[in-house]
């Protein structure tokens, strides 16, 4: 049997059925974020033949040399771009990911900032905290409806194409930019397909960003786009932080060059660039777009199913290839 790591306690039947399986889970002491030099030390106070980590660690090198016996980590999280897979693949190593499990809830998440921006929920939610509620105004917090207004995803992958059946339901124009076409939801869903981004930007009245982190996403909307962007425009981001440069979009928000964005992610989480949070004209969610109890505990099962298939020796069903 394995002995296996995990780098923090993680919900579900994760970790249960493993040990059902006869596998010993060494879970982190730490109820946070590990440092790299903690993950280190930890990783080499025993002989681990397997990892279980989370988006949060940054798997390179260094931390594959605390634990040479490991060949198999699982990754907690759908994205793998906290992982050096050249080093990985070097190494032999093999990286799984939990694609698929999460994809409802992030698209739901994704309309929920949408219609708490364009129905101003937040900013009326601050209000009554506030005590300025004073009775009925015709006048107060006047926002807009969603229905007929346009769309537009950067990515139509799993979680994209669930975001763009959502919006169908209210009567949305949607279209889409996107390396792989999405045939299906053009056909299904009415989605029209566009070649550029900057194209996406300049015809949406809010921006939905569904692409995974890489060198060509980093920074994909930047200062030059977002003045693309119509004014009276939203930005919606659930995918991951960097996709978005946040000191431009700070810098746009402030402007008035966009009318507002929904964030769940950030350039450098957990720390916000700076007057980002001091701006009325966004919401602003603390990485929970997958935070549902379906989702999490999903999230686990496939970790865990990664795992026990590695050790009976069979291909794990969510190798990252």
């Amino acid at each position: 049997m394995a002995k296996i790591y995990v780098t923090r306690n993680i919900p579900g039947t994760g970790l249960p059925s493993l040990r059902e399986k006869g596998h010993t889970i060494v879970v982190s002491e730490k109820d946070g974020v590990l440092t790299k030099e903690e993950l280190i030390a930890d990783l080499k106070k025993d002989s681990y033949d397997g990892v279980l980590s989370l988006l949060t660690d940054k798997i390179d090198a260094e931390i594959f040399d605390a634990a040479p016996d490991a060949k198999i980590f699982a990754n907690y999280a759908v994205g793998f771009n906290n992982f050096d897979l050249d080093e990985a693949k070097k190494r032999g190593v093999v990286v799984t990911n939990t694609p698929g499990d999460l994809t409802d809830s992030v698209a739901e998440h994704t309309f929920g900032l949408i219609i708490a921006l364009s129905h101003r929920i937040a900013e009326g939610d601050r209000f009554v905290r506030a005590g300025k509620y004073e009775g009925w105004n015709p006048n107060l917090l006047i926002g807009s409806e969603i229905k007929g207004k346009t769309l537009g995803l950067l990515g139509a992958g799993r979680i994209g194409a669930r975001v763009i059946y959502c919006a169908r339901a209210f009567d949305m124009n949607v279209l889409y930019y996107d390396v792989v076409r999405n045939k299906e939801v053009e056909k299904n869903y009415g989605a029209k397909f566009f070649e550029t981004p900057e194209e996406v930007l300049t015809t949406s009245d809010f921006v939905s960003v569904h692409v995974p982190l890489l060198d060509s996403t980093h920074h994909l909307i930047n200062r030059e786009r977002l003045v693309l962007m119509k004014k009276t425009a939203y930005l919606i981001n659930t995918s991951r932080g960097p996709v978005v440069d946040e000191a431009a979009l700070v810098e746009a928000l402030k402007k008035g060059i966009i009318a507002g964005a929904g964030l769940d992610v950030y350039e450098n989480e957990p720390k916000l660039a700076e007057g980002l949070s001091e701006l009325q004209n966004v919401i602003l969610t603390p990485h929970i777009a997958s935070a549902t109890e379906y989702a999490r505990e999903e999230m686990s099962r496939l970790a865990a199913d990664n795992l026990i298939a590695f050790f009976e020796g069979k291909e794990p069903p969510n190798a990252v290839k």
